[in-house]
């Protein structure tokens, strides 16, 4: 692979901790932290995406050297590891600084079409944002987020995407039921990459911390680089910026209703900047119809983040966003005409999804009866989702054939 054109562009950018100490602390106007992953001597490859690989311009695997790359070992010196600095709000409770707790950068690596792509390892090691953990990950949850992360992708849904998963040769300490009998189980890491992983918690970090110039120069750092469709100049361009991101987030929202995906952990700081899916902790695909569903069991009996409300959380998330932004923006009545009309935005999107799921060639008066009617009998019956549109493509498909 072309490990030699990765570059650390955000920490040229950006203040930082260099001490290269794991020791989990607070790290006050930094936005991130230099550190190193813990290395594994006895790593196994289980699956390569030699076609992401070559998308994001590292090209082909070489078995004899890149295994050490994937699983943070013995790297190459223009590798400058470092874990980033977030803030969020959990459950609707503000947690204060975050971070990258299993998630080491390797840096950033542009391809032949001028395309930027961050990479990162998953599970190779603790991080000054660990919490308290150890920075591992387990096979089960890595296995799970390749394959979700590249199922989204196919589904045409906005996502991070995974590189590699390996077996790191370690054993890690798990309570799997949470029921105070922890169990070894073996260890891997996932290499995965995106355009960039920043999330609402970064500005909301540098918003609480009242870093208002380092706040600045991360939104112009972000729309120089991620958002090119924004050419205005001066305020404008954090406005445009804003408008911007709630679309991006409402689009998701709307992608996820169509495939019936339930995200589980709708925090702030699990809310991709650009709209992405990302962080695959307790997800599930939505199987009988259910507003009330949720993967997540930490998240019962209140079902914050259940797949009928995940529209309603993004838009209250993009409100905790705003209130970050405002340092910058100060234009209280735009800030909340925009958040006011994510909702007509998110429905009208959701609409013409779901007509499109029915076949209807346009939306026409009584659709919203109709849907209405229809999610309560999906609800009433407890119907399958995706078997319940199978079904209506199959009858389709015959009476047109």
């Amino acid at each position: 692979m072309n490990l030699n054109q990765i570059k650390q562009p955000f920490t040229e950018n950006f203040p930082g901790d260099f001490s290269v100490n794991t020791m989990q602390r607070q790290t006050p106007k930094m936005l991130f932290a230099a550190v190193e992953p813990s290395g594994f001597e006895h790593p196994e490859l289980l699956i390569f995406n030699q076609k992401l690989s070559d998308e994001i311009g590292l090209g082909k695997y070489n078995e004899d050297s890149d295994l050490k790359f994937l699983a943070g070992t013995d790297l190459p010196q223009n590798i400058k590891t470092y874990a980033t600095a977030y803030a969020g709000h959990q459950f609707g409770n503000w947690a204060g600084q975050l971070g990258d707790g299993r998630a080491i950068y390797a840096g950033e690596i542009e391809n032949n079409k001028g395309e930027k792509f961050e990479i990162q390892w998953k599970g190779a090691g603790a991080t000054p944002y660990s919490r308290h953990a150890d920075g591992r990950a387990v096979l089960r949850s890595s296995v799970r987020e390749y394959l979700m992360s590249e199922a989204m992708f196919h589904l045409n849904i906005p996502t991070t995407r995974a590189l590699s998963l390996i077996l790191s040769g370690e054993n890690v300490l798990r309570d799997i039921m949470y029921s105070g009998n922890p169990q070894y189980e073996k260890g891997a890491v996932v290499v995965r990459s995106a355009e960039t992983f920043l999330r609402f918690g970064h500005f909301e970090l540098l918003a609480a911390q009242k870093e208002t110039q380092t706040l600045k120069k991360l939104l112009d750092f972000t729309i120089e680089n991620y958002f090119p469709e924004i050419q205005s100049e001066d305020e404008q361009k954090y406005k445009d910026f804003f408008e911007t991101v709630c679309k991006k987030t409402a689009d998701l929202m709307v992608e996820w209703y169509r495939v019936g995906f339930v995200h589980g952990v709708m925090n702030t700081d699990n809310m991709s900047i650009l709209g992405l899916s990302i962080d695959f902790g307790p997800y599930s695909m939505l199987d009988e119809y259910d507003l009330n569903f949720t993967p997540n069991t930490t998240d019962l009996p209140g079902r914050r983040y259940a797949f009928g409300k995940q529209g309603q959380i993004a838009q209250w998330n993009l409100w905790q966003l705003a209130n970050s932004l405002f340092q910058i923006i100060e234009d209280e009545k735009f800030l909340e005409k925009t958040l006011n009309e994510f909702g007509n935005y998110f429905w009208k999107k959701h609409d013409e999804m779901l007509s499109r799921k029915f076949g209807f060639e346009q939306l026409i008066s009584g659709d919203d009866d109709f849907f209405t009617q229809w999610q309560s009998m999906m609800q009433e019956l407890s119907l399958d989702y995706t078997l319940f549109f199978n079904l209506i493509e199959k009858k389709y498909s015959e009476e047109i054939s």
